[in-house]
C-alpha cells in the first residue's frame, strides 16, 4: 500500500507567482529558457535551468552551474519570493486547461515504494539524465519539480479533495499558456490523517511523467545512506480518470531511399489503407500519414504487433515494428538520428509545417495511448516504446518545492 506523508512545501509569495512559477525544465529549449531569464530574474528558470546564468557562449562545467541554481534558490527565498510553511501538510493542486480540469494532492510519495514496485513505471531513464537530476537536487538540496503520479481513483480521496477546494485558494494564477493553476494547503490535522490512510488503502501508484525526477530522488536517498530526510520525492498524485494524454507523433528525416510512390504502395501492403479524412486518427489501431502535402490514413493489420505482450499492443510499438523499422530502416528510435518526436500539444498543423519546409520527409500522427493501456504495461513490469505519451497540462515547476533537511 502507498506510504504518501505531508510535509513543509515552499512554495511562491502568490501576488508573485506568475513571474516566479516557470514551465518544466526538460519541456524548454535553452533559447526559451533563455528569454524567460532575461525577461524576469525572478523566473524560476534560474534553478531550474541554471545555465542561463551565465552567458551563451560559456559552457560552465556541471558543478558551476548546478552551484548557481543553488545561488539563485538561495536568493528567491531570501528576497521573500519563495516561503516556506511553517508546519507539514498537505495540498491540491488543480489545473485547467481548455475546457479539461484535473486536481491532484501534493504529497511526498515514498522512495522505498519506487523500489519495492508499489510505484509503478513505464519509461526506461537515461543515467546521464537521472545523474544531472540528481546533481541538481544535491546541489540546492532540494526537489524542485513535481512527479506526475496517479492512481485508480478513490472515493474518499474525492471527497476531501470537494471539501478542501470548496475553499478560498492560496493561489490562483493563469499562466502566459492560458493553463489556470490553483492551489490549497489542506490545513485540517484531521483531514490530514484522512488522506494518508486513504493513500495507505491505495496498493499502486503509477507515474505518468517524471520518470528522471523520481529515479534520481531515490538515488539521492540511498547515496545519503536513506535518510529518512530524503525518503519522500516531490509529486502530484491525480485520479486516473481525469488526466488528458495526448498523442506522441513522428517525423521522418528521410524516405530511406524509397520514392514517395514505392513507400505508399509499401504502407499499402503492410496496413490497410482507409478512405480519405481528417488528418487524425478516429480510434486507436489507425494512424495518418503526410507525404508531399496530402494526408493518407492507415488501419494495422490484426497481425502487426510484434507479440501478444501488452507494452507490443500499442499503436506506437506497431507502427515500429511494421512499418519505422522494416520500410524506413528506423532499428532504434531512442537513438536514431532519423527519427524526431511531436508531442500532441503542437497539434497536426505542426506536423505539416515540418514536412512542407522541407525539414522533414513525412509525418506520422498517432492515436493516443489510453491511461488504461499504460495501466497495463505498469502492471505488468513492461516497458512502453520511447515517446509513448504526452500528458497535458504540465506541472508548473516552483508550484510547489521540497526542501531537503
Amino acid at each position: 500500500m502507498a506510504d504518501v506523508r505531508p510535509f513543509a512545501a515552499l512554495r511562491p509569495n502568490a501576488p508573485l507567482a506568475p513571474r516566479i512559477c516557470a514551465p518544466p525544465y526538460d519541456v524548454m529549449s535553452e533559447a526559451e529558457a533563455r528569454t524567460r531569464a532575461a525577461r524576469d530574474e525572478l523566473s524560476f528558470v534560474h534553478v531550474s535551468r541554471p545555465e542561463v546564468n551565465f552567458p551563451a557562449e560559456a559552457h560552465p562545467r556541471e558543478d558551476e552551474r548546478h552551484a548557481a541554481a543553488r545561488t539563485a534558490l538561495a536568493r528567491l527565498i531570501r528576497e521573500g519570493a519563495l516561503r516556506r510553511d511553517e508546519t507539514p501538510a498537505f495540498y491540491c493542486y488543480r489545473q485547467e486547461m481548455a475546457g479539461h480540469r484535473q486536481t491532484g494532492i501534493v504529497a511526498l510519495a515514498s522512495c522505498a515504494d519506487y523500489v519495492n514496485g508499489v510505484i509503478l513505471k513505464h519509461e526506461l531513464t537515461r543515467v546521464e539524465k537521472e545523474t544531472d537530476r540528481m546533481r541538481h537536487i544535491e546541489a540546492v538540496n532540494a526537489q524542485t519539480g513535481p512527479v506526475f503520479l496517479f492512481h485508480e481513483g478513490s472515493a474518499a480521496l474525492a471527497e476531501i479533495t470537494r471539501r478542501v477546494t470548496g475553499e478560498t485558494p492560496d493561489l490562483d494564477f493563469t499562466a502566459e499558456d492560458g493553463v489556470r493553476h490553483t492551489t490549497w494547503r489542506v490545513g485540517d490535522a484531521d483531514l490530514n490523517r484522512q488522506i494518508r490512510a486513504a493513500f495507505a488503502a491505495t496498493p499502486r501508484l503509477y507515474v505518468a511523467d517524471g520518470h528522471h525526477r523520481s529515479a534520481a530522488a531515490v538515488r539521492v536517498w540511498e547515496q545519503r545512506g536513506r535518510a529518512p530526510a530524503a525518503a519522500g520525492f516531490l509529486a502530484v498524485i491525480f485520479p486516473a480518470a481525469e488526466l488528458q494524454i495526448l498523442p506522441y507523433h513522428r517525423v521522418l528525416r528521410d524516405l530511406n531511399g524509397h520514392t514517395p510512390e514505392t513507400v505508399i504502395e509499401r504502407l499499402g501492403k503492410t496496413c490497410e489503407a482507409l478512405p480519405a479524412g481528417g488528418a487524425a486518427p478516429e480510434r486507436r489501431g489507425e494512424f495518418g500519414f503526410y507525404l508531399e502535402g496530402r494526408w493518407r490514413r492507415f488501419r494495422f493489420r490484426p497481425d502487426s504487433a510484434a507479440s501478444a505482450a501488452p507494452a507490443d499492443q500499442l499503436d506506437v510499438a506497431r507502427l515500429q515494428h511494421c512499418v519505422l523499422e522494416p520500410l524506413f530502416g528506423i532499428e532504434n528510435p531512442r537513438t536514431s538520428r532519423r527519427i524526431d518526436f511531436v508531442g500532441g500539444i503542437r497539434g497536426i498543423p505542426a506536423l505539416e509545417a515540418m514536412v512542407d519546409s522541407g525539414a522533414q520527409a513525412c509525418a506520422f500522427a498517432l492515436h493516443p495511448t489510453g491511461i488504461e493501456e499504460l495501466k497495463e504495461v505498469a502492471d505488468g513490469g513492461d516497458i512502453m516504446p520511447p515517446k509513448s505519451t504526452w500528458f497535458e497540462p504540465k506541472l508548473r515547476d516552483a508550484v510547489f518545492c521540497h526542501l531537503l533537511e
